[in-house]
């Protein structure tokens, strides 16, 4: 692009990064963008097209673009949520918990429900300046196998989230990320276990020195992201965390999968 088409390009970018236009919003016509930001309709449209092919805009409708992101869907109205009697514990220990949990459905008789209590754990997905994502290759006993996951941990009582993928990533690789973000939190398997997991993703990442958590180190790779589909179906991926964060970096990356 020429120098008009650069700056018109940092100038709508702009608009998305800082917010000014939000997720799910609608862009000014071709017709009024062209002549606000003083650029021809077909320079104006190549713009569109490299700002499109980043994931930042989609197009929609005749000569029409939206920001990325924003839900469309109307929520539901809520059902009637299942009545809970009461609970007993199983089996606890600093790990885990058990419980038997007496519930009652809508329209169905009352029973007792497991359920299973495990930490809040903070996941870190980072990129370096290459498209490079920080990986550990590392051994699992419990399904008996090696595969690579993203670094993280257990979030100690009263510790911010983000403290402690910051933390974690530190002590398990070396590397202290220059910034985190939140992604989203989710349960990995809401039916049964309780266990908020909280994914944040970075660029860019410092090496401060050697991991220092003997118990949770592996062979530190920074693994190209490119690389992550072909991993991902080969089955050398690890934990739901890795799998979310993984998705998340390859859903926002313009050149990962090409």
């Amino acid at each position: 692009m020429g120098p008009k088409s650069t700056r018109v390009y940092e100038t709508i970018r702009e608009w998305i990064t800082t917010g000014k236009l939000g997720p799910g919003e609608k862009l000014p016509s071709e017709r009024t963008m062209a002549a606000d930001l003083d650029i021809g309709r077909t320079a104006l449209r190549q713009v569109l097209a490299r700002l499109s092919s980043e994931r930042l805009i989609v197009a929609y409708g005749r000569s029409s673009y939206r920001v990325v992101g924003g839900v469309s869907v109307e929520t539901p109205p809520e059902g009637e949520s299942w009545q809970i009697h009461g609970s007993r514990t199983i089996y606890d220990n600093r790990w885990v918990s058990l419980d038997l949990v007496d519930v009652e459905p809508p329209g169905v008789e009352r029973f007792e429900h497991h359920v299973v209590r495990l930490h809040h754990v903070a996941v870190s997905a980072v990129l370096d300046d290459d498209d490079r994502v920080l990986m550990l290759w590392r051994y699992r006993f419990v399904p008996e196998r090696w595969g690579w996951e993203l670094p993280g941990g257990i979030v100690d009582e009263g510790e911010d989230p983000r403290t402690t993928a910051l933390r974690e990533t530190e002590e398990e690789t070396g590397w202290r990320p220059r910034s985190l973000d939140h992604v989203v939190t989710y349960q990995p398997m809401v039916g049964m276990v309780d266990s908020p997991h909280e994914i944040f993703a970075g660029r860019g990442a410092d090496l401060v020195g050697e991991p220092t958590d003997v118990e949770e180190a592996g062979h530190v790779e920074w693994v190209p992201l490119r690389d992550i589909p072909g991993l991902m179906a080969d089955g050398k991926l690890m934990g739901s965390g890795t799998l979310v964060g993984l998705l998340h970096l390859l859903a926002n990356s313009p050149t990962s999968v090409r």
